[in-house]
């Protein structure tokens, strides 16, 4: 009996160690498995005429314009650039507007073209921003100018006058001189000689 226990016992571990080995391979190989995407491009039949039992004239596939024609059930009249020419394709594959992987392919482009404007004005701004500090040291400096011209333009203003007080005072001091002057010599006319 013990030995049936036993036999059971490691006939379960075996199984437990082989599962556990198979979920150990599984995720070793999912871990090195490569990740794929199905393509979205098509490749539609262009046909002589609205039907299957119509021969194949050619193909057009994802991303090519077609100018639409007419409708007939399930088909519909095409008219492709190029040497096709018109044809029939069936219903249900065109759009009405440009495929997911061209409007994908247009919109990386516009924001490459928003990306570089982006670092051409950011470089302008920077630059601008240079030559703005730039312009602010030279108009204190250009400040200071002014202060210092006009603090010395008044004291020029003030010390260009002592001409003029001096001229002046010298006026009047030839004024009063010659006033002196003229008095004393009329009072000397005007006293009455007395005669004795």
């Amino acid at each position: 009996m013990r030995g049936e226990g036993d036999l059971r016992m490691r006939s379960r571990i075996a199984a437990c160690a082989a599962h556990c080995f198979a979920a150990l391979a599984l995720a070793a190989a999912s871990a090195s498995a490569e990740t794929a995407w199905v393509k979205d491009e098509l490749s539609l039949e262009v046909r002589s005429g609205p039907g299957n039992e119509y021969r194949i004239k050619g193909y057009i596939k994802t991303g090519d314009s077609v100018s639409v024609l007419s409708h007939r059930e399930d088909w519909i009249q095409v008219r492709s650039p190029g040497e096709l020419g018109d044809g029939w394709v069936r219903e249900g594959f065109l759009a009405g507007e440009p495929p997911a992987a061209m409007r994908l392919e247009r919109m990386k482009n516009e924001t490459a073209d928003a990306r570089t404007q982006f670092s051409s004005i950011s470089e302008r701004v920077k630059q601008l921003e240079t030559d703005n500090g730039k312009l602010n040291e030279t108009d204190a400096e250009q400040k200071k100018e002014i202060e210092s011209l006009t603090r010395d333009n008044m004291e020029l203003r003030a010390g260009a006058r002592w001409p003029e007080w001096i001229t002046g005072a010298f006026l009047l001091f030839v004024g009063m001189l010659m006033g002196a002057i003229v008095q004393s010599m009329n009072g000397r006319r005007s006293r009455p000689r007395i005669r004795l």
